[in-house]
């Protein structure tokens, strides 16, 4: 088995002078660097647990994170089969789930892919395709929830 690592790193920027001395003496905010790539990108926590609602959240990220990857092995499929895509987006729905305590998890997550391909024909195999690219991605094989998708597709 081939072993692959990954680098970056993130550094709180949310110091308002006094660090942590109270709950909220202090900001979520920070940045997230990956070597040779274009950055920071702007990291918060979410606006329920005080974060700022314009920079990205890590429930956000996770959802990114599962999108993009079933997104390249579906396209990565449908080359294979000779299916031509033209478009694809996708608006994933997470639910999370708060205990009394504070902490939580992600119970679910859903895939909204539309996919938009050369000919009609194409259409029957799109199913298949992303059932194929679920069992695939590296991102929903390594999280403890189910990952769901309902694709639309139109020629």
């Amino acid at each position: 088995m081939k072993t692959h690592h990954y680098r970056m790193q993130m550094r709180w920027t949310g110091n308002q002078g006094t660090g942590t001395s109270n709950y909220r003496a202090y900001s979520r905010d920070h940045e997230y660097y990956f070597p040779g790539k274009a950055g920071p990108i702007p990291g918060s926590s979410d606006p329920s647990f005080r974060g700022d609602p314009a920079r990205y959240n890590p429930e956000e990220l996770l959802l990114a994170s599962l999108s993009s990857c079933h997104m390249l092995w579906f396209l990565h499929f449908c080359s294979v089969e000779g299916v031509v895509v033209l478009e694809y987006d996708d608006a994933p729905i997470g639910e999370m789930a708060e205990a009394k305590n504070g902490s939580g998890r992600f119970t679910s997550v859903t895939l909204h892919p539309r996919v938009r391909v050369a000919e009609a024909k194409m259409q029957e195999k799109l199913d298949a395709l992303h059932h194929r690219a679920h069992e695939y991605c590296f991102i929903a094989n390594s999280v403890n929830f189910p990952v769901l998708h309902e694709g639309t597709s139109s020629a």
